[in-house]
């Protein structure tokens, strides 16, 4: 892996960190075989991934934190598309999976597992998609360098995961399947109980005191960044150095705020109906 540091794959047009995909790697996942109780997690970078993988965790475990303590969530939520992942075909159901992939790249596979959605068993595969629309810049401090030149431009200048526009774009226009289900970084924010709710209800899992207790408590902002396997204190800081900034940033919504103009701000909200206008989406900014 530290070999590959500067490494970037290129595939389906999108450019991928080297340390974590390979081609190999990267086409096992566009034929992975899906089954028809897989939860597979969807997300752009930086879009709250690991306050997913987490709640994820804590509705499989029925609310014991013992999987969330000593087991790392790239393990208990593996990537599709990682190198690492060999064996994860014979890894046993229920599987709970993540991916970054756009939908191009996994429509196919997808497909051939021809789900039937009955939520009150598990024979269906499950599609999360959750966004954030404070991580169409990533890394603000970056971006800002280039901002003014980069929303006056045609597209945006390329960057590991490629658009967070592409990437939202292709999964939304898949969602009237009804095994797929939509969630946002702020939507969780506003109301956590209310969105572990529903997701309970998309897998077909009652909502018990003990999970919905052990989701406040164990899935909040402050736990997670003490907890060893979230924190990514367990990975080396040749890839992921703490002291060049913090993985788990702030937890909060509205971040964009304190980064963005007013100039700015109006640019980027003409650059985002300009891309997903059609759409129909009404994602929240901030919190009121």
């Amino acid at each position: 892996i530290m070999a590959r540091l500067a490494v970037t794959e290129t595939f389906f047009g999108i450019q991928f960190p080297g340390h974590l995909h390979t081609q190999d790697s990267l086409q096992a996942a566009t034929n992975f075989p899906f089954r028809p109780s897989d939860v597979l997690l969807v997300t752009y970078p930086k879009s709250g991934t690991t306050w997913m993988q987490e709640i994820l965790t804590f509705i499989h475990s029925e609310g014991d934190p013992e999987p969330a303590k000593t087991t790392p969530n790239w393990a208990r939520l593996p990537w599709l598309e990682h190198l690492y992942n060999g064996t994860l075909a014979e890894t046993p159901e229920p599987r709970l999976l993540t991916t970054h992939l756009p939908y191009p790249a996994l429509a196919e596979a997808l497909a051939k597992a021809k789900p039937k959605i009955r939520l009150s068993n598990s024979d269906q595969i499950i599609i999360l998609i959750f966004f954030n629309v404070n991580a169409v810049f990533p890394v603000p401090s970056q971006f800002l360098k280039s901002a003014p030149r980069s929303l006056s431009l045609p597209s945006l200048p390329p960057v590991h995961y490629g658009s967070w526009f592409e990437h939202v774009k292709g999964w939304l226009s898949c969602q009237e399947e009804s095994n797929i289900s939509y969630f946002t970084y702020e939507e969780l924010h506003q109301d956590l109980e209310g969105c572990v709710e529903r997701l309970c209800a998309f897998l077909g899992i009652s909502v018990k005191p003990e999970l919905a207790e052990a989701v406040r408590t164990h899935c909040s902002f402050a736990s997670m960044r003490e907890n060893a396997m979230v924190n990514t204190t367990l990975v080396p800081k040749e890839i992921l150095d703490p002291s060049k900034g913090q993985f788990m940033r702030k937890g909060i919504a509205g971040d964009w705020k304190n980064h963005f103009s007013a100039p700015l701000s109006d640019r980027f909200n003409t650059k985002f109906q300009e891309e997903l206008g059609s759409q129909g989406q009404r994602f929240r900014w901030a919190m009121d």
